[in-house]
């Protein structure tokens, strides 16, 4: 591979416009300090939409004709999350493009250049590139920047108790009988320690499960946000400002940014959880990274996981940028 001789290379990133694929390929390239980025979310064609990556004649239209004319320019270098933007750096690579694909492509990885994927997925080879988690932004400065942005929730009386809650998964059930234990006895606790809560739903959150947060979280002080109708989602403040978390089990984006944070951390519903997912938890659990959550709540000493750093140092080596 040649070295480049683009000072400031320009890049694009591409997914489908889900918010934890938007997440890792902007944190990516973030972290790989990429100007000029271009934003695309990807709206694939029949039959694309459901074989992507894999090829077909004529797939330098399946995103359209726009896409497509774009495609005439590539950028220097493209970062893509998920199965459609597989595809779509996929072409790119075959016009110059140095191609970066978060999480498994399910085909071979030869048609990137570099393919970033979790550890649970179990994918090997020579181009990729394996980490801990997800890749996010979540950072000292993250962090800092969040409790500046939110900085009323400081003060909320100690321990301030962070609430993450997701929703099922094809790895996940979500046990509203067991979640509404779990739930008493954190606020018991919180009750009885004088503290405050700072809870949040997420996308994927039924309707139930926020009914039962605000019930038995909603007379604490603090926060209780479950959708829109609670005003702007504090969830970066919660992460700021928290001096322990709980998070439910399902979602490996939620847990890994949460386990970037200093503190200690509780994960709720682990029993429901299954397949990849769950080797995750289990690896958190395995470097003491978390706990299982219990009514004690006891404190432990915890080193923060964040891999983004490291992951775009290597990409960036292996793209010689």
């Amino acid at each position: 591979m040649q070295q480049s001789t683009r000072p400031h290379p320009d890049a694009w990133t591409l997914s489908d416009g889900h918010a934890g694929n938007v997440r890792q390929v902007q944190a990516l390239a973030q972290a790989m300090a990429l100007p000029d980025v271009h934003d695309w979310t990807l709206h694939a064609r029949a039959p694309w939409r459901w074989l992507s990556p894999r090829w077909l004649p004529v797939a330098g239209r399946a995103f359209g004709e726009g896409f497509a004319r774009a495609m005439d320019m590539p950028p220097h270098v493209a970062i893509g999350c998920g199965r459609q933007a597989a595809l779509a750096t996929r072409l790119l690579r075959q016009r110059g493009t140095r191609a970066v694909q978060i999480l498994d492509p399910r085909i071979a990885t030869r048609h990137w250049d570099v393919v970033v994927a979790p550890e649970h997925d179990g994918l090997r080879g020579p181009n990729v590139i394996t980490l801990l988690g997800s890749l996010h932004p979540v950072d000292d400065l993250w962090l800092a920047a969040a409790r500046q942005q939110f900085v009323s929730l400081a003060q909320l009386p100690q321990p301030r108790t962070a609430v993450l809650v997701g929703g099922a998964s094809a790895h996940a059930a979500f046990d509203i009988e067991s979640m509404s234990r779990w739930l008493d006895a954190l606020a018991a606790r919180i009750a009885d320690e004088g503290g405050s809560v700072l809870a949040t739903a997420s996308r994927r959150t039924p309707e139930a499960a926020r009914d039962l947060l605000r019930a038995a979280l909603g007379k604490l002080p603090g926060v209780v946000w479950c959708d829109e109708r609670d005003g702007a989602n504090p969830y970066g403040g919660l992460l700021g400002w928290a001096d322990r978390i709980v998070c439910t089990a399902d979602s490996v984006n939620m847990l890994s940014e949460a386990a970037a944070t200093n503190v200690s951390m509780f994960v709720a519903g682990i029993d429901g959880l299954g397949g990849r997912p769950r080797r995750f938890v289990d690896s958190l659990l395995a470097v003491g990274r978390v706990h299982a959550f219990d009514d004690a709540l006891a404190p432990f000493a915890v080193t923060p996981l964040r891999e983004t750093a490291r992951v775009a140092g290597e990409v960036r080596a292996r793209l010689m940028l």
